[in-house]
């Protein structure tokens, strides 16, 4: 053209902002409408990948000017996932497209994006996830393309040893486990795991974890294992069992579980009290779980400000048969913490409660399974024991009554073997806890501080028509209490304390002792 620089590039005659996203124009058109379409290039240029660095720098400021004096309008067009050479498409876009594609503005396709990344990285599927905005087609204003970046794990397969506390057993243990990520290619993950527990338990069990899939609307997992607990120096008997667990329903403060169990309780040492013993044999558990748990504390290990609640509710007796335990147990479990403002300390106190009573045909006159009862006491710290009635500092495993003598071979050894510990169908516990910050800064660093305690705790038998005799007043007054001292060591796996525990109040039957405690516990 004559008068035109033939070494002028023509993208470079448009200013910065003269893209426009519902048409593509002429460099002339451009050029003659400029002041016309200048406010609308503005609103739609920030989708386009500038060419120049200049652009770039123009742009963003344009965008954040935008953001900060109002929503931005966009339509998300397409989320396009790469990078998953093994993992299916769906079980990204599960997590994902629903979340991306509601938002309507910037603000929102931005905290969307955020969660998306943080749900996905939860996985444990993916190295790296990255999110980034991209234009969207000309011909649709105001439209925007998501684009999901993942790596995949290269390393797959993980394992850990550690201290842990499991409910089942109310006391400490140490496992060891084994996990494969993604064999499938669903987000599975198998795991392997085998536990053996200061108070002689061991369980070996094998799972299989799968994320949200089309079909299901929350993450589905299934557990089979086998699981043996010693209770002979507390309630002669051997417990066996040989169980499916299967999570129906899980999210952020709900969980609908089922159990199937084969469960036998023998006694090998031929002593055992006349109600442990009619209890022996074997019974099936069918039952299914539902549970609420609601956690606002800062910290599961030191809690300093928050609260935490926790529901659960239990039904068994499901499966069609004789041999099927029926039973209806319910527990509950609040905790606050209220920080004091100096040397870091907090106040925590809690109270938690659980009654389980049989159901079915001439339940007034059936007695609780002892597995399913409810013990207190044990190697472990009422701080991290949420979900219910467990711990007292300074009371050993199952070391409250209800308990029933020992049934003797002669006279002479009927003093010597003592008696069973038949755990309760009530149970009730409470605490408080000050923490504080020892005054050095090396403890304050490693996280070490120091608390005084005290708790109290009773538990009580209700069935086999014991409850018409049951007085409120009696058990108020039967109620056993410690108090205490300590030093609390904080770890990423266990909160291990050296505490010094004195007993205010016990009976001739309870297993307590006044001194020197080491409890390593995992939060619950």
């Amino acid at each position: 053209m004559p008068g035109s620089d033939p070494n002028l590039d023509p993208e470079n005659q448009q200013p910065d902002n003269a893209y426009d996203l519902s048409e593509e124009d002429d460099d002339d058109d451009v050029l003659e409408d400029d002041d016309d379409d200048d406010e609308e290039d503005e609103d739609e240029d920030v989708w386009f990948e500038p060419a120049t660095p200049r652009e770039v720098k123009l742009k963003m400021e344009a965008l954040v000017r935008r953001m900060l004096t109002g929503p931005v309008s966009i339509h998300v067009h397409d989320v396009i996932i790469e990078g998953n050479t093994k993992t299916k498409r769906y079980i990204i876009e599960a997590e994902a497209s629903e979340s991306l594609k509601k938002a309507t503005t910037m603000q929102e396709l931005l905290q969307a994006s955020n969660a998306v990344n943080s749900r996905l990285k939860s996985l444990g599927l993916f190295d790296s996830v990255m999110i980034t905005l991209d234009s969207g087609p000309p011909e649709i204003p105001g439209s925007a393309n998501v684009v999901i970046e993942v790596e995949e794990a290269r390393n797959r397969l993980s394992g850990e040893i550690g201290a842990y506390v499991k409910d089942e057993a109310r006391s400490s243990s140490v496992e060891g486990s084994i996990r494969y990520k993604n064999l499938l290619g669903y987000g599975d993950l198998w795991d392997g795991s085998l536990a053996y527990g200061f108070d002689h338990s061991a369980e070996v069990s094998a799972g299989l974890y799968l994320p949200r899939l089309k079909a299901l609307v929350a993450p589905m997992t299934a557990r089979v294992y086998l699981l043996t607990q010693d209770w002979l120096n507390f309630s002669s008997c051997n417990e066996r069992s040989v169980g499916l667990s299967l999570g129906l329903f899980s999210n952020r403060y709900n969980n609908l579980e089922y159990n199937l169990a084969w469960r036998t309780l023998t006694d090998s040492s031929q002593v055992s009290s006349s109600s442990v013993r009619s209890q022996l044999g074997y019974n099936l558990v069918s039952s299914l779980k539902y549970t609420l748990k609601i956690d606002r504390r800062n910290s599961l290990v030191r809690p300093t400000q928050g609260y935490a609640f926790v529901y659960k509710t239990q039904i068994g007796g499901l499966a069609p048969d004789s041999h099927s335990f029926r039973f209806l147990r319910q527990e509950f479990d609040l905790r606050f913490a209220i920080p004091l403002g100096f040397y870091n300390a907090a106040l925590n106190f809690g109270i938690s409660s659980g009654v389980i009573f049989p159901w079915g045909k001439g339940f007034l006159n059936k007695s609780t399974s002892p597995p399913e009862k409810f013990f207190l006491g044990g190697n472990l710290s009422p701080i991290c024991a949420l979900g219910g009635p467990k711990a007292l500092w300074g009371f050993k495993t199952r070391g409250l009554i209800p308990c029933e003598p020992k049934s003797p071979v002669d006279n002479e050894t009927a003093k010597a073997l003592g008696s069973d510990s038949l755990g309760g169908d009530l149970a009730v516990t409470a605490l408080a806890d000050l923490s504080f910050d020892i005054p050095s800064r090396w403890f304050r660093e490693k996280g070490i501080h120091a608390h005084v305690f005290a708790c109290a705790g009773n538990v009580a038998k209700l069935t086999g028509n014991v409850y018409q005799t049951f007085s409120i007043q009696k058990f108020k007054e039967s109620f056993k209490s410690s108090v205490g001292v300590g030093i609390v060591i904080p770890t990423s796996l266990f909160r291990m304390e050296l505490n010094y525990c004195y007993i205010l109040k016990k009976f001739d039957h309870d297993h307590a002792k006044a001194g020197f405690w080491l409890t390593f516990s995992r939060p619950t």
